[in-house]
């Protein structure tokens, strides 16, 4: 299953910066776990913000909300989820 998902990200400011790198570091590394495996399809950070929107491939609802709570910058996310169908103009 295809899902979309728009990702933006309101770190506190007062949050510690060696916290924050730490955050940020363990935040990538999981991302490109996932994207070495497939699942992470896509990523496009949005010109101008804090956010990415990305394409997921997972088998279940339960699976793309398992990964996503899994990131470890997801206390500091909204989250917007879209799920995708194929469409029936596509070649």
């Amino acid at each position: 299953m295809l899902f979309h998902v728009r990702m933006d990200v309101a770190i506190p400011h007062d949050l510690d910066p060696a916290r924050r790198a730490e955050i940020v570091a363990r935040e990538k590394a999981y991302a490109q776990e996932l994207q070495q495996a497939g699942t992470w399809r896509h990523i496009w950070r949005v010109v101008g913000e804090y956010a990415n929107i990305s394409i997921f491939n997972v088998d279940s609802n339960e699976e793309l909300h398992e990964l996503l709570s899994g990131l470890p910058l997801f206390p500091y996310m909204t989250i917007k989820v879209t799920p995708l169908a194929p469409h029936p103009s596509a070649i």
